[in-house]
């Protein structure tokens, strides 16, 4: 039976350290501030919402919502976005994706301020996550996977990494993100040949492919470090991630679960970019 790497407890050790260095900020007059903007009403974007507002309150970040119609349009949308990019008393902004179909959603990307593109959506940002440069903000579900890894205590470099996905939201980031912790990866997608034996052979096996239960026991290696970044529903309604985590368990020396796995710490890591933001603008070394 693998360890399970709960999401919720990485989140509590992060914690402290947040509320700390926001604290800080404040006592310099430095109030750290996230706007949310969400077109529409969309139940996993609320869903997100609650709890990267609660997050925010716990750690002592000023969280604001721009809830925008579901029928805005594409001019619309830009100038709420340019007037939230042109409000100093905002250090982070987190657009929901996906967009509603009929707007561009990567012309607005490029509109974000990559100084507060604190979920690193706009490509200034994903270049310097490419190219190695911290000054930058990665996507925070990656860095989640990372600060998960980290807390456990699991030795990154040298080790044989299978990062299942490759989209740029996770998959590409995160092996970036891995690379740059001298892990040597190996991306698998839908075309990969011989997909069980890749990740089989995989000391750390990533699961970012949106597809239920796709790992499988026969997929994971003994003594394997498995990272479900997966959230799908299941036939009969379930949340459940990428990996068959009943099955998987038996044979990793660690496993994440979902939920209470790499979502959990997601809210944390947008938390630790607003205060890197923060302190950007005031000229603090972050």
């Amino acid at each position: 039976m693998g360890i399970i790497m709960k999401g919720t407890e990485v989140a509590r050790a992060m914690k402290e350290q947040l509320k700390q260095e926001t604290e800080q900020l404040r006592a310099q007059g430095v109030f750290p501030q996230l706007t949310i903007m969400r077109v529409g009403a969309r139940p996993d974007d609320l869903a997100y919402e609650r709890g990267a507002r609660k997050r925010m309150e716990l750690v002592g970040i000023e969280c604001n919502v721009v809830e925008l119609p579901e029928q805005i349009s594409r001019q619309e949308l830009e100038e709420a976005v340019r007037k939230v990019n042109g409000d100093p008393k905002v250090h982070g902004i987190l657009l929901f994706r996906p967009l509603p179909p009929h707007l561009n959603e990567e012309a607005v990307i490029h509109l974000v301020d990559p100084a507060k593109d604190v979920d690193g959506m706009n490509p200034e940002n994903i270049a310097k996550v490419f190219s190695g440069d911290d000054s930058g903000f990665a996507p925070c579900t990656p860095q989640a996977v990372i600060r998960m890894l980290e807390y456990y205590g699991i030795e990154l470099q040298g080790k044989r990494v299978t990062v299942i996905g490759r989209s740029m939201v996770v998959g590409k980031p995160l092996s970036m993100l891995l690379l740059k912790k001298h892990a040597t990866v190996t991306i698998c997608h839908t075309r990969t040949v011989d997909l069980k034996e890749t990740c089989r052979n995989a000391e750390i096996l990533i699961a970012a492919a949106g597809s239920a239960r796709m790992v499988t026991e026969e997929m994971a290696g003994t003594g394997a470090v498995v990272v479900d970044v997966g959230i799908n529903v299941d036939p009969s309604g379930q949340l459940c991630g990428d990996v068959d985590f009943d099955a998987v368990e038996k044979k990793a020396s660690y496993v994440s679960p979902v939920p209470g796995g790499v979502g959990s710490v997601t809210s944390s890591v947008l938390a630790e970019h607003v205060i890197k933001a923060a302190k950007m603008a005031a000229g603090k070394r972050a």
